[in-house]
This record gives C-alpha cells, structure tokens and sequence, in this order.
C-alpha cells in the first residue's frame, strides 16, 4: 500500500471535516439523524441514554458514507486497473487533476463542475437507526464546493493505484479522516460547539494548506518524484504496520 497516499487521503478526510461545508453543519446533521432538537443535542446528548442514542446515530451515519465512499473508491480503482497499460500517463494526468484540484481549494482556480451540488436531498429522514446509514449513504454522493476537489483527488490517486485493494484502503483512510473527529464532536457537543466558534477564523488558512498539499502531490506523481517520496516511507514504517496493510 502506498504510505504518501494513505497519508494524503486521512489528511483529506480531516481537511473535508474542517471545511466550512462540513464544520459548522455538525450540529444540524446530528439532530437530523437522532430526530432531536439542538437543545436536546446539548442537554440530553451529553449524558446517559441520550447519550447512547446519539452516538449509536452518528457510527451509523459515518458508516454509510464510509460504505458510499468505498463503492466510490473501488469503481475509480477498477478504472485504474483497466486502463493499468497507460498507468504512466494515468499518473501524470493524475498529477495534473490534483494541481488543479489543489487550486481550486485556495480559490486561485475556478473548476466549475466541482462547485455544484451533486446530491440526493431527503425531505425527511427515515426513521430508526437504518434511515442513518442511508443518509450517510446520501453525504457520500454529496459534492459539495467544499469536499468535491478534496474528495475528486483522493479518487484520483484511486485510479493510479497498482491494486484494487489499494483504493479502498484509501477510501476508507478518507472516510476516518473525516469521521472519527465528527464522532467526537457527536459525543461532546458543548465542547465542539465552543471549538468551532473559535475555529472560524482558519477556515482561509485550511483551505490554503489543503490545496497546497494536493498541489504538491500532483506535482510529484507529474515529475516521478512520489514513488521515490513512497519508497523512502516505506523504509520508514515498522515491518508490522506493512504486514497490516
């Protein structure tokens, strides 16, 4: 499993979290999917019962769009192996996406089709915990201005990947990158209500970061640097940690 790429997709998935598409819905997703008012979310989410509820509502969510993420992975991925003849070219052309991904993050580049919604909206949630893994099903298809360059170039590297396996690996890093931090932020609302307030203020320099990062990525599987970047991290990950993958 390539090292870089594993890093670059949990690092996506936490940049997709504290975009300000995602950050400041948090609240209004969980009282969407428990059914409870945001003052309930406050008072009776953070202890007991209701805390229970909440938390059993948000694993749920978070592996429906873990589930919609994967699919998503693994047609890239089967893409990449199809075309495995021109991977050389997939991977500058690959390259090339990320930049201009990575630009359209900062704002410097304008790519319209990744600043629309491409979502299925529920009038109304279904009821009980299953209607949670269906709208976590729904977020995964939701391309929003914010997710949609991050998420497109997590895909990408999907398709140059040497194995199947190798894409849903990188899925799944992108889908806890984004949700074990929501699923902290479900389980301790009053404080990740307080952090966020706060947060505001970075939402310019995480964008900055986040596309700059894909920038530099792109512009080393253009050059050939990354497998050379990928061969010097794997000499550095524990020969345990490789087996795992």
């Amino acid at each position: 499993m390539d090292q870089v790429s594993l890093f670059v997709a949990v690092m996506g998935g936490f940049a997709s979290f504290l975009s300000p598409c995602v950050l400041p819905l948090i609240p209004s997703f969980l009282s969407y999917i428990t059914g409870m008012s945001f003052e309930d979310l406050v008072e009776k989410g953070a202890e007991g019962k209701g805390r229970r509820k909440v938390a059993a509502h948000a694993l749920l969510f978070i592996m429906g769009f873990t589930v919609g993420f994967i699919v998503l992975g693994a047609s890239f991925g089967l893409l990449g192996q199809y075309l495995f003849a021109y991977r050389g070219a997939l991977k500058i052309g690959g390259g090339i996406l990320l930049i201009f991904f990575g630009l359209s993050i900062t704002g410097l580049v304008k790519i319209p089709f990744m600043a629309q919604y491409k979502q299925v909206n529920l009038k109304a949630k279904p009821a009980g915990y299953l209607g949670s893994i269906l709208v976590g099903l729904v977020f995964a298809l939701a391309w929003t201005p914010c997710i949609g360059p991050i998420l497109g170039s997590i895909l990408t590297l999907c398709s140059t990947s040497e194995e199947l396996k190798g894409a849903v690996i990188l899925l799944f890093a992108y889908s806890m990158g984004l949700g074990v931090p929501l699923f902290l932020s479900a389980i301790a609302l009053e404080r990740f209500l307080g952090f966020s307030k706060r947060f505001v203020r970075y939402f310019q320099l995480v964008k900055v970061v986040s596309g700059g990062l894909l920038v530099l990525v792109g512009l080393l599987l253009v050059t050939g640097y990354f497998t050379i970047l990928n061969a010097y991290a794997i000499g550095l990950t524990p020969k345990w940690l490789l087996k795992l993958m």
